[in-house]
């Protein structure tokens, strides 16, 4: 070999690590500028012509509809004002692995977000979320009124009668009382306020079919309206726990015995919203369908949202036979089963609690 050629030689193989280093440097540079990109440009903007879209310090509102491509995410931010072309969002999202990640929902971006974070935030499905409460005992005035002022809530049945409201969610009872099961419920921003009654009526449906399948072959009660109706009752009649089964035993007992229930709670219902918290002997006096003095059986329609464990006391009673109970003042009851005993102890709670008002 020639010397010329070992020096052309000995000059390429010195030449080729440095056309290789460059290159690498130009790539990471490359990587460098486009990561810096999406993780330090802000394309949230720092404000908004909505209020609606800019609701609060610093924050920007977007919404993402549920099953939504990759595409049709981009799009959807790009409409609300994302300062970040669609393909560019697309080639980001993929590029840090959460193109196949991002969840639908309503999101809350700090202002000058840069893309990579709301593109982690949306894959983290860091949403915001609402909830709404019903509570055992609720009546359904209260459960209404409580879900047509939920500010987050789109009020499609607001105005709507118990008639309307039972053929929107295909349900087929007397009333709208008692069907909607007391628990959190929790939804996006803008959802319908007729989801949040079908999710609850559809548990109470659950529950209520599971406590039926539970009842003695020697129950009185005679459908699942029955039960949610005697449910509804010893709801109100009791918080405690411990009193639940024996409650349920006296008025099982008394409708075995064809003897009226004589429940305080079902005149007060039958009074309505406006009762002002004192019940009269007048009251006691006045017939209706839900006076349970004058009446024998079981009211018409439920009085309030049972609870499960109300629904489960009514299938599983006591093994009692009570048929009388009065309150003692602490939230648990005295029970008897025969009258001479029951004003007996009506008489010495009556004078205890009198006592303790002096």
């Amino acid at each position: 070999m020639s010397r010329k050629f070992q020096r052309r030689a000995l000059f390429a193989t010195q030449r080729e690590p440095s056309h290789w280093r460059r290159l690498f440097v130009v790539m990471a540079l490359c990587i460098g500028l486009f990561y810096g990109t999406v993780f330090l440009w802000p394309v949230v903007p720092s404000s908004s012509p909505s209020q609606a879209q800019f609701p609060g310090p610093s924050t920007y509102k977007v919404k993402i509809a549920p099953q939504s491509s990759l595409g049709s995410i981009a799009d959807q931010l790009s409409a609300q004002g994302l300062k970040t072309p669609a393909i560019i969002f697309q080639i980001a999202a993929r590029s840090i692995f959460v193109g196949s990640k991002l969840k639908p929902g309503t999101y809350l971006l700090p202002e000058h977000a840069s893309l990579g974070k709301v593109l982690l935030k949306i894959a983290r499905g860091d949403r915001v979320r609402e909830s709404i409460a019903i509570i055992p005992g609720m009546s359904i005035w209260q459960v209404r009124a409580l879900v047509d002022k939920h500010p987050a809530l789109i009020h499609q049945t607001q105005g709507m009668n118990a008639k309307q409201l039972l053929e929107s969610l295909n349900l087929h009872y007397p009333g709208d009382e008692g069907l909607f099961f007391p628990d959190t419920y929790i939804f996006d921003p803008d959802d319908t306020d007729l989801s949040v009654y079908k999710r609850a009526s559809q548990a109470m449906q659950k529950q209520l079919s599971a406590a039926w399948d539970q009842r003695e072959s020697n129950s009185p009660l005679k459908s699942p309206y029955e039960l949610l109706i005697l449910a509804s009752i010893v709801e109100k009649e009791t918080g405690r726990h411990s009193d639940r089964s024996l409650v349920a035993a006296v008025f099982l007992n008394r409708l075995n015995l064809k003897m009226p229930l004589q429940t305080d709670p079902t005149i007060i219902y039958g009074i309505g919203p406006n009762f002002d918290g004192n019940l009269r002997k007048a009251d006691l006096r006045k017939d209706s369908a839900y006076n349970t003095y004058m009446r024998k059986g079981l009211p018409p329609t439920p009085i309030a949202m049972p609870s499960k464990e109300s629904l489960q006391a009514s299938v599983h009673p006591a093994k009692t036979d009570a048929i009388y109970f009065v309150a003692k003042g602490d939230g648990t009851s005295h029970f008897s089963n025969n009258l001479k005993d029951h004003e007996s102890a009506v008489d010495q709670y009556q004078r205890k609690r009198n006592s303790a008002q002096k």
